[in-house]
């Protein structure tokens, strides 16, 4: 009976890695529009009712696609930051940061579909594949700067520069990573996100083509400035 249960769970994972194959290659192709159960479906030879046998819907098929994603980005970050693991800190940061742009350079309908598209309220649940996949992703950037923190602090603001609710919200996030950075410095590293993720997005979504052909030059200067505000050099 266990190898029968085992076999079975090994044909179920091959069709749902098939599924998953399926509907990447669409999204590539077509866009997230392209990406629906029916078509799904046909791409790996089986009807639209036999697809809902492994996903319940499409906003759970797209929530575990987009773990996917999320999990083949986070390991190519924690490869290039584990590639160097015996240098500073701040150049494992830097390596992650740079695999980050690697990646979304390289499959922009993935970055995309990750960062460019709502997320809707059954995806925030924490228990979610996708929310999981992501807190994994995240965790690459906290951790490294969480160390940072611990063993070079870097400038923050203090409490009165903050606005009040914002002062509330960053107690919240920091109480909801374990307090590996106090809200200040919560703060800090949020911003660095916001603008390094900012200009990804810029960058694959094609909104700075009308000036830039090689943005590589531009994302080394925020690298910088970031560098800079995390006291790196």
């Amino acid at each position: 009976m266990a190898a029968g249960t085992s076999r079975r769970e090994r044909l179920r994972q091959a069709a749902l890695e098939e599924i998953h194959g399926a509907a990447r290659a669409l999204l590539v192709e077509g866009g997230p529009a392209a990406v629906t159960i029916n078509a799904v479906a046909r791409r790996v030879g089986m009807s639209g009712p036999a697809l809902y046998h492994y996903y319940s819907s499409h906003d759970e098929l797209v929530g575990a696609v987009t773990a996917d994603f999320f999990r083949e980005l986070a390991t190519t970050m924690e490869r290039a930051r584990d590639a160097i693991a015996t240098a500073p800190v701040g150049d494992r940061l830097l390596a992650a940061c740079r695999a980050m742009r690697g990646w979304a350079t390289a499959h922009p309908a993935e970055f995309g579909w990750i960062f460019a598209s709502p997320i809707t309220p059954a995806h925030q649940w924490p228990g979610s594949p996708r929310n999981q996949a992501g807190q994994r992703f995240e965790q690459v950037l906290l951790d490294l700067t969480a160390e940072l923190w611990r063993t070079r602090p870097f400038p923050v603001p203090g409490p009165a520069e903050l606005a009040p609710s914002l002062r509330g919200q960053l107690a919240a996030y920091s109480e909801s990573i374990g307090g590996a950075l106090p809200p200040e410095a919560a703060h800090v590293f949020l911003s660095c996100w916001v603008r390094l993720y900012g200009l990804l997005c810029m960058e694959v979504l094609h909104q700075l083509d009308f000036a830039y052909t090689d943005l590589e030059p531009v994302f080394e200067e925020c690298l910088r400035d970031i560098s800079g505000r995390l006291g790196i050099g």
